[in-house]
C-alpha cells in the first residue's frame, strides 16, 4: 500500500478544502490515488470538496495577439513566479503569440523553428528559449497555443498574465467581451449542456450514485427507511442535469447581472457566441512540491558522512 505522506494530504486539502483528517482517510482508502481520493471525498462531503479544485501551482504566463479576425492565444510555462516578471520572458511570449497569428505553425515544434525577427532571418524562438534559459538559469517552454482565422469576430480577455479567454462571435463586440471575462471567472466546459465532455457527465452521474449510496448506507445503519429505487434515480439524474447547467456557458447565470443568464444577455444584444477558448496556467501541470525539512536533514547526514 502507497504510503500517505503529510505533503500528499495538504494537496488534496488545497484542492477540496476538506478537513485534513478526512483527506487522510480518502487517500488511505484510495491506496494514494490523488483522483480518486477527491472523487471519494465529494462523496462523502459533497460540493464543497470540488470547491478549490482548479487551484493550479505551475508557474508561467498566457498571453493573446489579435489582429481584425485573425489572432492565437499562447501558454508558456517556467519553474518560479518570479521568472513570469522577467522583461525578457514577457518578450518572448509576445513575440510567439504574434508569430503564431501570423504564420500559422503545424504544432510547438514548427513554432519553435519560426524566425524570431520581422525579416525572417536571425535567431529562431528556440534559439532565443535557450539562450534565456542559459541566462536566468531556469528551464522555460512553449507548452500550447491555438490559432483564430475562422472568420468570425475575436473578442480576448486576459486576466493578468494567468487566465486568457479568446470568445469567437457575430454581433455586438462588448457584449463578447464581457463573455470572456465571465469565461475568465466562472470556468465553463461546454458552450451548452449538449457539448459537456460525455466522460464528465459519466464521472458526475458516478458521483451522485456513490452520494445516495452512501446515504441508504448511513440510513440503514441508523435504522431509518431508505429512498425507493425510482426517488433515487430521479435524485441521481437531478444532480446531473445541476451539474450540467452549472458548467455550460450558456445555462450559466451571467457574472455582471445574475438575473439573467449569458443566453439571456447574448439575446438581448443579439449576439451569437460560436466557440470560446480557455487558458489557465499549469492547468493539468502537478507542480514539484519541495520537502525542505527533509532537504536540510539529508543534507545535514551528508555532511556528517563526509567528515
Amino acid at each position: 500500500m502507497a504510503a500517505i505522506t503529510a505533503s500528499m494530504v495538504a494537496e488534496l486539502r488545497g484542492k477540496t478544502d476538506a478537513p485534513m483528517m478526512e483527506c487522510k482517510r480518502a487517500l488511505t482508502e484510495a491506496q494514494g490515488d490523488m483522483v480518486k481520493a477527491e472523487e471519494l471525498l465529494r462523496v462523502k462531503l459533497g460540493s464543497k470538496a470540488g470547491k478549490a479544485a482548479g487551484r493550479i501551482t505551475a508557474e508561467g504566463v498566457i498571453t493573446s495577439y489579435m489582429e481584425g479576425d485573425v489572432g492565437a492565444l499562447l501558454e508558456v510555462n517556467c519553474e518560479t513566479d518570479f521568472v513570469t516578471k522577467n522583461d525578457s520572458f514577457l518578450a518572448l511570449a509576445n513575440a510567439a503569440v504574434k508569430l503564431i497569428a501570423q504564420n500559422n505553425p503545424a504544432d510547438l515544434a514548427a513554432l519553435a523553428a519560426l524566425p524570431c525577427t520581422q525579416d525572417g532571418f536571425g535567431p529562431t524562438l528556440e534559439d532565443v528559449r535557450k539562450g534565456l534559459i542559459g541566462k536566468i538559469g531556469e528551464n522555460m517552454s512553449f507548452r500550447r497555443f491555438k490559432r483564430f482565422a475562422s472568420g468570425a469576430k475575436l473578442a480576448s480577455y486576459l486576466h493578468g498574465t494567468r487566465i486568457g479567454v479568446v470568445v469567437e462571435f457575430d454581433g455586438d463586440a462588448t457584449a463578447a467581451k464581457d463573455v470572456a471575462m465571465h469565461v475568465a471567472a466562472m470556468k465553463p466546459v461546454a458552450l451548452s449542456s449538449d457539448d459537456v465532455p460525455a466522460e464528465l457527465v459519466a464521472r458526475e452521474r458516478s458521483v451522485a450514485a456513490a452520494k445516495a449510496a452512501e446515504d441508504a448506507s448511513v440510513a440503514t445503519a441508523a435504522g431509518k427507511p431508505v429512498q425507493s429505487a425510482e426517488i433515487v434515480a430521479k435524485r441521481i439524474e437531478g444532480g446531473v442535469q445541476k451539474y450540467l447547467k452549472e458548467v455550460s456557458l450558456f445555462n450559466q447565470s451571467f457574472v455582471k447581472n445574475d438575473k439573467q443568464t449569458v443566453e439571456q444577455m447574448l439575446k438581448a444584444t443579439g449576439t451569437t457566441v460560436k466557440a470560446f477558448t480557455l487558458y489557465v496556467v499549469g492547468e493539468g501541470i502537478e507542480k514539484k512540491v519541495e520537502d525542505f525539512a527533509a532537504e536540510v536533514a539529508a543534507q545535514m547526514a551528508a555532511a556528517k558522512q563526509a567528515s
